[in-house]
């Protein structure tokens, strides 16, 4: 894929996208329709939609994103990307069920009321027996994995205070009230995450 100046890029999107791949290859193995919340540059999505083409990648963000997330888009011209979507977490949700959800690097950016409203809202949109993988940083036990991630923490709250690396156990919790069970963690380059759950 040939570079274009004007798309926004995430060098981190590059070096994390092949490890989730594997992930995802079998996690969403036989799952049809995924819906990808906050997929920021739109780069992981159409790699993702290459490499599974059986699956109808979903993008969705806030407003600002959509422009640079429909370039990928177009340059990529893949049958099974449709445009993305308008999505605030706290706001309304598309009304089409999806079987999986995919979200990257999102939940230490949301304030913890926006990580809960994710969860609470996810329900109206997933099938019975949806899939959920989330990649990103997390604590266990309230501890930091890393020296790393203390500091890259420091950072998120110093940008604003209701930002932070999530501990696990409470973000299994939430999982757990809507009807998910824990599936699988799985340990990625530079101290991050693609953990999974199942309904």
């Amino acid at each position: 894929m040939e570079f274009v100046p004007d798309k926004p890029w995430s060098p981190a999107c590059e070096r994390n996208r092949n490890p989730i791949l594997e992930v995802l290859r079998r996690q969403f193995a036989d799952r049809r329709r995924v819906l990808e919340v906050g997929s920021g540059t739109g780069q992981h999505a159409v790699h993702f939609a290459a490499a599974l083409p059986h699956l109808v990648w979903q993008t969705s963000d806030r407003p600002e994103w959509l422009p640079g997330i429909r370039l990928w888009l177009a340059e990529a011209a893949l049958s099974n990307t449709p445009a993305p979507l308008q999505l605030d977490v706290t706001g309304p949700w598309p009304e089409t069920r999806f079987d999986a959800i995919f979200t990257a690097n999102t939940l230490h950016i949301m304030g913890w009321a926006e990580v809960e409203a994710f969860f609470a809202t996810l329900p109206g949109s997933l099938t019975e027996d949806a899939r959920l993988t989330i990649y990103g940083p997390f604590n266990y036990a309230g501890q930091f994995t890393s020296p790393s991630n203390a500091a890259f923490d420091a950072q998120l709250k110093a940008d604003d205070p209701k930002r932070g690396i999530r501990d696990f156990e409470a973000v299994d919790a939430l999982a757990r009230a809507i009807g998910f069970r824990f599936d699988e963690d799985v340990a990625l380059p530079a101290n991050n995450r693609c953990i999974s759950w199942h309904r």
